[in-house]
Parts: C-alpha cells; sequence; structure tokens
C-alpha cells in the first residue's frame, strides 16, 4: 500500500469516527479540572473568562450555521459512514476557505479547551486536531478530486484549505434557512452549553469541594435543554423545519 492509499483508508477510518472526538478533549479537560483555580485568584475574573470561552465557541458554532444555512441538500452533512457530496460549493464561505466546518469546529473546541486556562491542554488539542483531521482532509479531497475532476481542482488551486482568505469572495447561490440551521444544529448547540455546565460544576467541585449549580448556567443549561427538546420533536415528528432542497 502506497503511502498515498495508507492516507485515504485512514482517512475514511478517522471520518467515520469523527464525532466521538470530542469525548477524548473533554475527558482530558475533566483531568485538567483537578487543579483548577480561579483565574488570577478572583473568581470574578474567571466568571470573565469562562464568558469569552464561551463566546470563542459560539462564533465557532455561528460559523457552522452560516455554512450550513447556505447549504444545498447532499452537503456539508453529519454523514459519518461515507463521504457525501451532490454538488460542489464554490460560493459563499466555501470561496473564503475549503473546510468551513472544520474551522467552526476547532474555534468550538479551542472555547472549550481555554476553559481551564491550562497550556498544556491547549498545545495538545491543537495539535491532535489537525494531525486527526488532516488525514480526513487528505481522504475528502481525494473524493472530491475524483468526483468533480477539473472544477474541483480549479477552485481548490485559488482558495484556501483551512484560514480563510475573503479576497475571492463569491456571495453564496441559496438564501440562509434558519430552519434548516435548527434542523441540523440543534444538537450542536445544547452539546456545547452542556459541556460548559459540565465544566463548570466540576471545576467548582474540585475548587470548593461541594456541588454548586450557579443561577446564570443553570437558566442557560435548562433553555437549551428546552429548545434541544422541542426542536427534536420538530424534527423527528413533524415538517416544520423541512425546507426544500436543504
Amino acid at each position: 500500500m502506497t503511502l498515498q492509499e495508507d492516507f485515504v483508508k485512514t482517512g475514511n477510518w478517522l471520518f467515520r469516527w469523527r464525532s466521538y472526538l470530542p469525548l477524548i478533549f473533554i475527558s482530558l479537560v475533566l483531568v485538567g479540572l483537578r487543579d483548577f483555580e480561579y483565574m488570577g485568584n478572583s473568581e470574578v475574573y474567571d466568571d470573565w473568562w469562562e464568558l469569552f470561552c464561551l463566546m470563542i465557541s459560539f462564533i465557532g458554532l455561528g460559523v457552522r450555521a452560516y455554512t450550513v444555512g447556505h447549504a444545498p441538500l447532499g452537503t456539508s452533512g453529519r454523514n459519518t459512514q461515507q463521504q457525501v457530496a451532490e454538488s460542489l460549493i464554490t460560493t459563499g464561505i466555501y470561496s473564503a476557505t475549503r473546510n468551513p466546518l472544520y474551522l467552526a469546529n476547532f474555534v468550538i473546541g479551542l472555547g472549550v479547551v481555554f476553559f481551564v486556562h491550562t497550556g498544556w491542554i491547549a498545545l495538545i488539542y491543537m495539535l491532535v486536531f489537525f494531525l486527526y483531521y488532516e488525514r480526513i482532509i487528505f481522504e475528502e479531497e481525494a473524493f472530491l478530486q475524483k468526483k468533480f475532476g477539473e472544477a474541483y481542482l480549479a477552485w481548490a488551486g485559488q482558495t484556501p484549505f483551512f484560514f480563510p482568505k475573503f479576497k475571492r469572495w463569491t456571495p453564496p447561490n441559496l438564501p440562509f434557512s434558519f430552519k434548516t440551521v435548527l434542523k441540523r444544529e440543534y444538537s450542536s448547540w445544547f452539546g456545547l452549553i452542556s459541556v460548559f455546565t459540565l465544566f463548570e460544576v466540576v471545576g467548582d467541585l474540585f475548587l470548593k469541594g461541594r456541588f454548586i449549580f450557579e443561577l446564570g448556567w443553570a437558566v442557560l443549561f435548562f433553555t437549551g435543554l428546552i429548545l434541544f427538546v422541542v426542536l427534536r420533536v420538530l424534527k423527528k415528528k413533524t415538517d416544520f423545519l423541512s425546507v426544500e432542497g436543504r
């Protein structure tokens, strides 16, 4: 097996299991929380830091929402068994970066690992993320090149691999669909809120030796839980969130 074939095979395997990668980093952060201390030994400073980390992750969610909200059916999906691309998207955010969803995931993860303000955890996260997704992207690009040929090569030749550049920005072909975002990303939203709430509770547990569920986090968590249940029911039991062509 050539090195290229090995990269494709490994990337395909990692692609199928990519949804479980966050569990590794959640475990890593929980280990880091054993030595948790308030930022600057001040609970007020630490609250502001937590809000900053949450905003970083929300920016990543915003990138995901923008990408998914303009994507046609059969693209930018959550499929885990095999690559799917009914069409090649080269407009909108895909005119600035070839991998906007992975960029979004990276930003979301940064907010999570920054939560414990421990440098070694952040460094491990960035190293593992790029090593992991390098193989996935290699396999994806081999698939896209085979399917779309010269059209893909022409787009890839002028579009950055990861970090976006907006010099060649082209407006998206499809209008933004808020319903599509709700349908496809409600679990990401609630999952992120749940993780941050878990870290907050566990951090205080290690630091103060008792269970504390602060009002602000409780409101955020239970609001997210209600929205999750409502949107899941709408998705599974009705056509309310369905949009033609999405």
